[in-house]
This record gives structure tokens, C-alpha cells and sequence, in this order.
């Protein structure tokens, strides 16, 4: 991925190579597969309509020219009764980050972290099975965009990880998620927080060891250069 100096990216369809495995196999589920990516049994309604738009244009003949055209803003990898069948945008939280309950995280997962979305997760944070990636960038689809947040005056940024779990992995999920719902909400990705190395896993702790856990651990090398800072993480 190309990073300004000043942190800030804007994911492309020209971004280096690194990418190339990831853009291409969501290619191929937007473009190409015509299952739905749950249960692989049913066919979406939105992969009919791409294939309609795709007869009525010149670019029938030429598959990989097709990457021109977008998804429309209601795209969706899965089929009617999978869609149906998840609990999509549960009521957000806050979660206060001091005892006097002046500084508070406003919380909005996509959906709850229960089957099939945990079993993803799982599967592509720790063994990165592409197959689950569709999944993945379908769920951070059904997220708005924060109210009043823009390109103008947003950053996402990214849980970091740490150097060592990094090459223990060889990718970053976090990232590579982070990247699809930067191309969603047109927001770019500011990568100027990082993740020190001493810092141990948020694995099998509790809420309230969580958040001793994370006193301290990242470092921020950079100032933000704007006030809206949306954070994503898996989980």
C-alpha cells in the first residue's frame, strides 16, 4: 500500500501488489459468483441485476473490463433468506474511558458477534481463509456512515497490531477490513497510531482486563489531522 507522509491513504485499484489477492477475490464476488456467500445454496438478487446491467453494455465481451462498473449502492453478497436471518446494526453503546464519565466510546457493531460472523472472523483473522473475506466486507457494508462524517473532516483508523503478531501472521485483517469500508464510505485511512510490541493480547480477558490491558499500549506518532476519528477493529 502506498502511505503519505502525513498517514493518510486512499485505497485504489492501484495500490501495490500486496493487495492484488484481496481485490481480486472480492472481484470475483461481486462480479463473477452468482452463490451467496453463506449458505452458497441460493443466488443473489443483486447478482441478477449486475447481470443484467452487464448484458445491456458493450463490456460483455470483455470480462475483465467490468471492473468499471460499481456495485450499486445496495449491493449484496448473500442471499434473501441469509441477509434475513442476521441480526444486522444492534443499538450502540458507549463505553466510558475515564472514572469521572467525561471521556466516552461511542460503539456500532455491524452485527452481534455470534454464528456464522464469529466463525468468519475466526477464520480469517487467524488462518486467513480468503473465502470468508466476501462475508467479512459484506458485514462492514451494512454500516452507515457516522452522522455528519465525511472526507472532509474523518479518518479511519485502525486497531494496530503489534510487529511480532504481524509477522507471526504475515497480514493484517484489520487493515485489509479497514480498507473495504474506506472504499465504502469514501473516508481515507489514517495509519499514524502504533502498537507496542511489550503489549500482550486482549485474548481470553475480561472487560475489566481489557482495559487495564490496553493502558499504555499504543503510541501515537503523529498528529490527527482532523477531529473525527472513527476506530475499527474485528471484534
Amino acid at each position: 500500500m502506498t502511505i503519505a507522509a502525513s498517514g493518510l491513504y486512499k485505497p485504489s485499484l492501484n495500490q501495490g501488489i500486496q493487495w492484488r489477492p484481496y481485490r481480486l477475490g472480492m472481484w470475483i464476488a461481486d462480479y463473477l459468483s452468482n452463490r451467496c456467500y453463506l449458505c452458497r445454496c441460493y443466488a443473489t438478487n443483486s447478482q441478477q441485476a449486475f447481470q443484467k446491467r452487464l448484458r445491456s453494455t458493450s463490456l460483455s465481451s470483455s470480462i475483465p473490463a467490468a471492473t468499471s462498473i460499481s456495485p450499486s449502492p445496495h449491493h449484496s453478497l448473500l442471499c434473501q433468506a441469509c441477509q434475513q436471518g442476521i441480526n444486522w446494526l444492534p443499538a450502540s453503546f458507549t463505553i466510558d474511558l475515564s472514572a469521572n464519565y467525561i471521556n466516552a466510546l461511542e460503539i456500532q457493531a455491524a452485527t452481534y458477534y455470534d454464528y456464522p460472523i464469529r466463525q468468519a472472523i475466526t477464520a480469517f483473522k487467524h488462518a486467513e481463509d480468503m473465502s470468508k473475506l466476501p462475508l467479512l466486507v459484506h458485514v462492514i457494508r451494512q454500516l452507515p456512515i457516522p452522522e455528519g462524517c465525511h472526507a472532509g473532516n474523518s479518518i479511519i483508523l485502525p486497531m494496530p497490531t503489534t510487529q511480532k503478531r504481524l509477522q507471526q501472521r504475515g497480514f493484517d485483517p484489520v487493515t485489509i477490513i479497514a480498507y473495504y469500508l474506506s472504499r465504502h464510505w469514501h473516508i481515507p485511512i489514517w495509519t499514524g497510531v502504533s502498537r507496542i510490541d511489550q503489549a500482550s493480547t486482549q485474548q481470553g480477558l475480561t472487560r475489566a482486563e481489557r482495559l487495564t490491558n490496553i493502558k499504555g499500549a499504543f503510541r501515537v506518532n503523529k498528529v490527527p489531522p482532523v477531529k473525527k476519528i472513527l476506530l475499527i477493529d474485528d471484534v
